[in-house]
């Protein structure tokens, strides 16, 4: 069974992921084949929307397949995963700039990798099983795959908020954050997918959108602000730490777990980009950077062990007093020079 099918039908270039065992985890190879479809169909007049979607009712995608990820890194590999980053990456910012519709139907789990195929077309549709989440600090990585934009163009402080926390967002969330654009049943999606297929017109989602199940993100603002406002992780940190209020006590507890130079990573990139011109580029540019040195200098490697190797949810973090010193996240985040995150076909 391949782990994913491309193929055109109609007036639709059709993607559809069918790794399902996997929670249709992305493989380097599923990056590969959807990055030449989508430049194949660039250019293809009969080809007039996009339309992705998944197997089984638990995921959209899960995220990237960190296993092969976590064998090289372990023996000194770290050209597999810098690889492996830089063509995502460079597939996240066709997504972005596609010059046709792209819609995409996100049910169950979407997830790091899954934001990044899902989460950056025209068109993104969530249903009542619909959970998004950037949950990378947890593993020692950021927020990646173009996710950093989204976060820093979401209301307030709610980017530092979400990718701090790896917190879930249902689907009213995630339309509220920017991560999605239309809340549709989804016993309705097969019926749409048929129309979009015959005549590539994407204005039929809007007409079937309806409104989500309350989300909470909303209501919740005001303290996201007062208490994610702080220049840095410290800064954030203290502030929690001193306010007092039950909101501010759960919203460290996760805070409490995850990497610390990540979190602080984070934080510095949400800010270096809400201070520039903002593009999916600028965003993959800055992330890139961490992720290319996050095996060899970052706690990548320690986190993917705690969590999915070992399982002993007790990862050794550096900087484990949560005290991340500025030239810390300078270094992680300094140009590469002649390893630069390029968008040019090679």
């Amino acid at each position: 069974m391949s782990d994913f099918d491309i193929r055109v039908t109609g007036s639709a270039g059709r993607i559809t992921l069918t790794r399902e065992k996997a929670l249709n985890a992305l493989s380097y190879d599923m990056c590969m084949a959807i990055d030449a479809a989508l430049k194949d169909w660039a250019t293809n007049d009969a080809v007039k929307i996009v339309v992705i979607d998944a197997s089984g009712e638990k995921a959209f995608c899960a995220g990237g397949d960190i296993a092969e990820l976590y064998a090289t890194g372990t023996k000194g590999d770290y050209g597999y995963g810098r690889t492996f980053w830089r063509d995502e990456y460079r597939l996240n910012a066709r997504i972005f700039e596609y010059p046709k519709p792209v819609v995409s139907f996100l049910q169950g789990f979407t997830m790091g990798g899954g934001v990044g195929i899902g989460c950056h077309g025209t068109h993104r549709i969530v249903c009542e099983s619909s959970q998004i989440s950037m949950p990378e600090t947890g593993i020692g990585l950021i927020p990646d795959v173009g996710g950093t934009l989204i976060l820093a163009l979401a209301p307030g402080r709610l980017g530092e908020y979400l990718g701090l926390t790896a917190g879930r967002m249902k689907a009213a969330d995630a339309i509220y954050a920017g991560f999605a654009d239309h809340y549709i049943p989804q016993e309705k999606w097969p019926g749409l997918i048929t129309a979009l297929e015959q005549d590539g017109n994407p204005d039929i989602l809007a007409n079937a959108a309806g409104a989500a199940p309350d989300g909470t993100l909303e209501a919740m603002q005001g303290d996201i602000d007062r208490l994610f406002a702080g220049e840095t992780l410290n800064d954030i940190l203290t502030v929690l730490e001193q306010d007092g209020s039950e909101f501010a006590a759960t919203a460290q507890k996760p805070l409490m777990r995850n990497s610390p130079l990540s979190m602080a990573a984070t934080v510095e990139i949400l800010h270096r980009l809400r201070g520039a011109t903002l593009t999916i580029r600028k965003a993959l540019d800055l992330e890139y950077r961490f992720t290319y040195r996050s095996m060899e200098k970052g706690d990548f490697l320690e986190g993917i062990r705690a969590q999915i190797i070992d399982k002993d949810r007790q990862p050794k973090w550096q900087y484990a007093d949560r005290s991340v010193p500025a030239v810390a996240v300078s270094q992680m985040l300094m140009p590469l020079g002649a390893d630069a995150l390029t968008f040019e076909e090679e």
